[in-house]
């Protein structure tokens, strides 16, 4: 009969060769883009993880696109992507820092094969934001250490890689016919000198938004007469783009040389080669929130005079080294 210091020994050994659960590094990824960097996915890819209470995500961030990983306090009002967090957190966050929900945590802008990890030792449903891109948001399910996890690494690269895929190609194909040019419809009864000025779609799935941004000016060169008007319109729900000639302002919001006309849109005139003009931010306004101020009229739409020859070349400030460039050809 084995005696009780037999016993106890066994427990202790027991207790050492029984292995803890060990903490893991999980992969995703913020944001996709077309070859030519002209279509950007503004999504994280995955959007939606199943993890353990101490694991780590890892986000690669490969566009030239900039984009956040950031993790708000629950009800915390979404900050401008300049300011980050608010005190005491103080705008951005080291990689590998954690996040419980009750502070806040952010990257600050990244892009370019950067990376940025979040560790998380509590449970919890936490949502993931980016401060530059409205509509691109995620969620991270944080387990018990013990709990089973519904999908492997390995399946989430591959929805990562299905899902960057759907969004670059358009699946849908509802903004196709706008990008090969066919957007007559949209302009009936307007100026036939327009330009699109980026196009995109929202799409989702159940772990959070994402969209899809066409970064050009459609088209790229417009052939005009002296004395005629170009119209651009941003057909893009969320992302922002600038009509820029001459000069960039430091200040991309601010309008330089243009004004409001009665429906709303800006406009103004160019005279020479060399003159200045910016139509600030073209984007329509956010919609209503219950309990906050209304936000202003959204400007949509630029539209420019021209009253000399010459090829007047111009870019979206914003998204110019995307390759968002244009030209107008006046002749006479």
């Amino acid at each position: 009969m084995w005696g009780s210091g037999f016993v106890r020994g066994s427990l202790i050994l027991l207790v050492l060769v029984v292995p803890t659960a060990a903490s893991a590094q999980w992969q995703a990824t913020a944001g996709a883009q077309s070859r030519d960097k002209g279509v950007q996915a503004m999504a994280y890819l995955p959007n939606e993880l199943w993890i353990h209470a101490g694991d780590s995500v890892q986000w690669a961030l490969p566009t030239d696109e900039i984009h956040t990983i950031t993790f708000l306090k629950p009800g915390q009002m979404r900050p401008p992507f300049p300011v980050g967090c608010p005190p005491p957190a103080s705008g951005v966050q080291p990689s590998g820092s954690s996040y419980n929900g009750s502070a806040c945590v952010n990257s600050g802008t990244l892009a370019g094969g950067a990376t940025y990890s979040v560790t998380f030792p509590s449970k919890g449903n936490f949502k993931l934001v980016c401060l530059v891109h409205t509509n691109m948001t995620g969620v991270v399910h944080v387990l018990d250490s013990l709990a089973t996890l519904p999908h492997s690494q390995g399946f989430y690269d591959n929805e990562a890689a299905d899902q960057a895929r759907d969004i670059l190609a358009d699946q849908d194909n509802q903004s196709r016919e706008v990008e090969r040019g066919e957007h007559s419809k949209d302009f009936s009864g307007q100026s036939p000198n327009t330009v699109i000025a980026g196009i995109g779609e929202v799409v989702a799935t159940g772990g959070g938004q994402s969209n899809r941004a066409v970064m050009r000016f459609l088209s790229r060169t417009i052939r005009i007469h002296v004395g005629d008007t170009v119209e651009w319109t941003n057909m893009d729900p969320v992302t922002p783009h600038t009509v820029t000639f001459g000069t960039e302002p430091a200040n991309l919001m601010a309008l330089v040389n243009v004004a409001p006309d009665a429906d709303g849109a800006m406009s103004g005139t160019i005279n020479a080669n060399g003159d200045s003009l910016n139509s600030g931010f073209l984007i329509e306004a956010p919609q209503e929130r219950i309990g906050l101020a209304q936000p202003p009229p959204g400007v949509t739409r630029l539209r420019v005079k021209f009253t000399h020859e010459g090829t007047y070349s111009y870019i979206c400030g914003l998204h110019d080294e995307l390759g968002m460039k244009g030209e107008v050809v006046v002749v006479k």
